[in-house]
């Protein structure tokens, strides 16, 4: 395998190298080999990143089960009852 020398490399960049690598508990170099084959695939595809299958269906059942919901109700969040008395401590629920 040929050797790769990073010059002049930034020392933030160097640092959340580091970091990655610590992590991960990986020595720098297999930090830096894999952190270039990711940034490789994420550029030759255009940056655009995709979800495996099942990663796809789960996500199109979460927003399939999302649109499901009816109008208004995620603004009725951290909202008491019409006739509930905040002062008395009165939920406004049974129970």
């Amino acid at each position: 395998m040929t050797d790769i020398v990073l010059k002049d490399i930034d020392e933030v960049l160097l640092e959340r190298i580091k970091r990655a690598a610590d992590r991960r508990g990986w020595a720098l170099s297999h930090a830096l080999l894999h952190l270039l084959e990711q940034g490789l695939y994420a550029v030759e595809g255009d940056g655009k990143l995709s979800f495996d299958n099942s990663e796809a269906d789960v996500l199109q059942a979460a927003i399939a089960a999302l649109e499901g919901v009816p109008d208004g109700v995620y603004s009725l969040i951290g909202q008491l009852p019409a006739d509930a008395d905040p002062r008395s401590g009165d939920s406004g629920r049974d129970g």
